[in-house]
């Protein structure tokens, strides 16, 4: 089973995205508010996909992006945007990000993401 960890500084994206996640047959190991709290579990959880929002306090989206790909065997990583991040989304994806999905989303805008990258 695929394992993922979702990063968001709101509970309830988190939840709702573990909803969608844990029907659609992939394990979530772990949930963090910031990025500072992603690097940390990444480097205990060891997932294959990590669901990033872009904006969080602490550490944003693309800066734990930018020390995932430093300190990591680069899992797959999908940003999560809001409406009108397109800016922060082409950057996301040039320094290695996977795919994106749009807040608000839809189950099948986040299965579509994941099944590209489904182990």
């Amino acid at each position: 089973m695929t394992k993922v960890l979702i990063v968001d500084d709101a509970a309830f994206m988190r939840m709702q995205l573990k909803r969608i996640l844990e029907r659609n047959e992939f394990d979530v190991v772990g949930e963090a508010d910031n990025g500072y709290n992603a690097i940390q579990k990444i480097n205990t959880l060891h997932p294959d996909i990590i669901m990033l929002d872009i904006t969080m306090p602490v550490m944003n989206g693309i800066e734990c992006l930018k020390q995932i790909n430093q300190l990591f065997e680069k899992p797959d990583v999908v940003m999560i945007s809001a409406m009108g991040q397109q800016s922060h989304v082409i950057e996301a994806i040039d320094i290695g990000a996977k795919g994106f999905i749009v807040k608000p989303f839809k189950e099948d805008d986040v299965m579509l993401q994941l099944n590209k990258m489904k182990c």
